[in-house]
């Protein structure tokens, strides 16, 4: 991945090149950023450069054989930790190495992609993948070689939040005292379940949204829509490359997000238990990413419903299907209800990334959903 290949991010590329030229690279980084902002493409481009035998003074130079080895993923010393989980094939103890080949294959399609679509693509959409202490011994024992080409040996963890207690203990002290010329890049979206002991032993670099050119630059240049249509989604998209996609293609997760969301709606606004009955049945069996993923989106049109109801259009980020829908249904968000429903959204989705049952999570939900939306 070659720094002009991430999508905007001018001052922090020139701030991690800096961190090369002037030998100041930290073992130890944190790159945390919202999903579809480019937190892993930062770090596949910053890790490229590291190890880039003929630097350029604003990028790598793309044909050295370091380079040509990270453009497909395979250079000796990158390695790659990620959430993983049982499959068909695998069905006991899964670690990173196991899914390496189906991790490449997803990475140089689009690194900016989401966890949910890693679990769709490794066909694991209905659990919850983690980083296990199996996997922080392979780390262990994979730092323990000296580096086989580059000056550098880089291990990035994808989504280290999603590493239980155990493994990040386990890690503890290699994060610390690393051995030889080793850098971690530490790739997440929350610190949210990060023990506090890692992320002392980090350097955090905050990755923002991309900024509303970039990103329509970057549309323009792989889609052929309208230039209004394409800046409609640039706008939209709060700084996201993945909903800006979403919004240009319509993905059929969004568009059945957005019918399941205006079905809860009206099944709590006319208080139909009946009809909540079935809406959980239904939703409690779609599987736990599908139902974070659900949780998400309702969190997105609950702040633009209310931004509509306090006259604040410039900030609404709603696609037209959700715009037509919220222009009556904002009425009903307003100062007495909307922190209450988007607590009651967090504490759901909480729950469900806690393996709780979604059964109970959703009716209890519905239930409290029905006493705030008509406040």
């Amino acid at each position: 991945m070659l720094f002009r290949e991430v999508i905007g991010h001018h001052e922090i590329k020139q701030k991690l090149i800096r961190t090369v030229v002037d030998n100041h690279i930290s073992h130890a980084q944190l790159f945390l950023g919202p999903e579809g902002t480019g937190n892993l493409a930062i770090a596949l481009a910053y890790a490229q450069y590291i190890s880039c035998t003929d630097r350029n003074e604003d990028d790598s130079c793309g044909v050295c054989p370091s380079c040509v080895k990270y453009a497909k993923l395979i250079h000796p010393d990158l390695h790659f930790v990620f959430p993983v989980a049982i499959t068909k094939e695998i069905t006991k103890d899964p670690v990173s190495n196991d899914f390496i080949a189906e991790w490449r294959n997803f990475v140089l399609e689009n690194p900016y992609k989401t966890l949910f679509q890693w679990y769709e693509h490794i066909g694991i959409e209905n659990k919850q993948g983690i980083i296990s202490v199996k996997e922080s011994n392979e780390i262990l024992r994979k730092l323990g070689f000296k580096a086989f080409e580059s000056e550098y040996k880089t291990m990035i963890i994808w989504m280290p939040e999603k590493m239980n207690p155990s493994a990040a203990n386990k890690l503890l002290k290699i994060l610390e005292e690393p051995q030889g010329k080793t850098v971690f890049l530490l790739v997440a979206e929350s610190t949210e379940h990060f023990l506090p002991t890692i992320l002392s032993r980090t350097q955090i670099l905050k990755i923002p949204e991309i900024d509303e050119e970039s990103l329509f630059q970057a549309l323009k240049k792989n889609y052929k829509q309208p230039e209004k249509e394409l800046r409609n989604a640039a706008q939209l998209a709060d700084g996201s490359l993945i909903r800006a996609v979403e919004y240009i293609e319509r993905s059929e997760e969004t568009k059945i997000n957005f019918d399941r969301f205006v079905q809860f709606m009206r099944l709590a606004y006319s208080r139909n238990m009946s009809g909540i009955f079935s809406w959980v049945e239904e939703v409690s069996v779609i599987g736990r990413e599908k139902q974070k993923n659900f949780l998400i989106y309702a969190l997105r049109l609950i702040r633009g419903n209310y931004l509509l109801n306090m006259q604040n259009r410039d900030l609404v980020r709603l696609s037209s299907d959700e715009l037509t829908f919220s222009e009556k249904f904002s009425a009903f968000i307003n100062h007495d209800n909307a922190n209450e429903i988007a607590d009651e959204l967090n504490e759901a989705c909480l729950h469900i990334e806690a393996n709780a049952n979604p059964r109970i999570i959703f009716m209890d939900l519905a239930l409290k959903m029905v006493k705030q939306i008509r406040k």
